[in-house]
Parts: structure tokens; C-alpha cells; sequence
């Protein structure tokens, strides 16, 4: 059964975290951006990806062609080689009103990954990031796609991150309100074995997938937690 966002559970936990800078931003970095004319920002009110940014996505770590084997994989180990947007931009996050992230998926106690990486590993510059996590439900009661969460709680103009399953990804897709998502951890289970379960794909689909996501200008991830 396809899942979906209930108003009822949908807004667990909101709250401002001042995290420690994680690593520094370069003067020198030919890709470093005037902070007074953010490509970033020009990206979500004009719907194309800036030369700066599509250079930085260049940049990102490999995709990995093979799904990882049960025992390693873990997003604690593939945060280590991940390439961040901010630090690929030299970005220093100071023109964005607002920074957002949102963890969309499983409690905790059922799996989920929770925010503790987040404030660990992501290069916040020492800005206050709102943080949001999203529970996805069976169908019944008072129903919201993904989509129009997103477009009714974050700005173009703001600076947003998200970690989400492939399923709410592409509804996001779909209507396009992925622009609004700067940088993405995209969970795509592939399947095992001969057992099918429609909340896992193919490992190809997760590839083409993580494409597309890329030709939108989204910053994206392989998360495996």
C-alpha cells in the first residue's frame, strides 16, 4: 500500500539546534559565490541550474553501481566520503533567511536514522537549521501529499535540505516541487532476492532515479540507513 502523509502524525518535531562548524570555507575556491547574488536562490525563482552549481555537481562523490552488502551497509560509513553542497559551493549559508531540514520516513524506535548525523556531519556554518521530521502512514484519515507540504513550509528563497525515500522523491518529481530542495539523502531500497515489495526497487531504477535528480540541479546523496 503506497504510503502517504498524515496530518494527524506528519509534524513530529520542530525545533532550532545551533550546531559547531564542521569544516571551513575556502576564499580562494573557484567555485566560492557572491553571497549578494546567491545562484543558488536565482536557481529556485528562475527554474534553471547556475553554471557554479552544475560545476559543483560535478563534483559530488561517485555513485556506487552495486548496492553495498547487508553488513556495511550503513550511512555511518558512506557520511565519511560524502561531498557536501555547501562546501563544494563555497557556501557560506549567510544569504539564506531560513535553513531548513527535513528527515522524512521512519521513527527512530522503528528504524528511522533520526537527525543525530545531521548535526554530527553536515557543514551548517553555525547557522540555525529548523529541523522537521515527517512520518509516512498507511492510507486513512486526513491525507497531504509530500509535495504539498513542502510548498506551503519552505520558500524558494530559503536553503533546503531533506533525507526521503524513493516513493515521496518522486511524487516530489513529479510536480516538480523538488526545485525547492537544495541538497538530498535519497534512500532507495533495492530488492533481495526474488521477494518484490513495492517500497523497494530495482537497483537500476535507483540509479536512473538519482539521475534525474541531478538533471533537476538537486544536490543528491545515496543514503544506506
Amino acid at each position: 500500500m503506497r504510503k502517504i502523509f498524515s496530518h494527524r502524525v506528519m509534524l513530529l518535531a520542530l525545533f532550532l539546534a545551533s550546531f559547531t562548524l564542521i569544516s571551513s570555507t575556502s576564499t580562494d575556491d573557484p567555485l566560492a559565490i557572491d553571497m549578494g547574488k546567491n545562484p543558488l536562490t536565482q536557481r529556485k525563482l528562475l527554474g534553471y541550474v547556475p553554471e557554479a552549481k552544475k560545476a559543483a555537481l560535478q563534483n559530488l562523490e561517485d555513485v556506487l553501481l552495486e548496492p553495498p552488502r547487508a553488513a556495511s551497509g550503513k550511512s555511518r560509513v558512506y557520511l565519511k566520503r560524502t561531498k557536501y553542497l555547501p562546501d563544494l559551493m563555497g557556501d557560506s549559508l549567510e544569504s539564506y533567511p531560513r535553513c531548513v531540514f527535513i528527515d522524512v520516513g521512519l521513527p527512530k524506535q522503528d528504524g528511522g536514522s533520526g537527525t543525530d548525523w545531521f548535526k554530527k556531519r553536515y557543514p551548517t556554518r553555525n547557522k540555525n537549521f529548523e529541523m522537521y521530521k515527517l512520518e509516512t502512514v498507511a492510507e486513512g484519515g486526513p491525507q497531504t501529499e509530500m509535495s504539498d507540504w513542502l510548498r506551503k513550509n519552505v520558500k524558494d528563497e530559503e536553503y533546503v535540505v531533506m533525507k526521503a525515500e524513493a516513493e515521496e522523491v518522486e511524487e516530489m518529481m513529479r510536480s516538480k516541487a523538488i526545485r525547492l530542495v537544495d541538497e538530498l539523502f535519497l534512500e532507495c531500497k533495492p530488492q533481495q532476492g526474488n521477494v518484490k515489495r513495492k517500497s523497494r526497487r530495482a537497483y537500476w531504477e535507483c540509479l536512473a532515479l538519482y539521475g534525474k535528480l541531478r538533471d533537476e540541479g538537486v544536490a543528491v546523496h545515496q543514503w544506506w540507513g
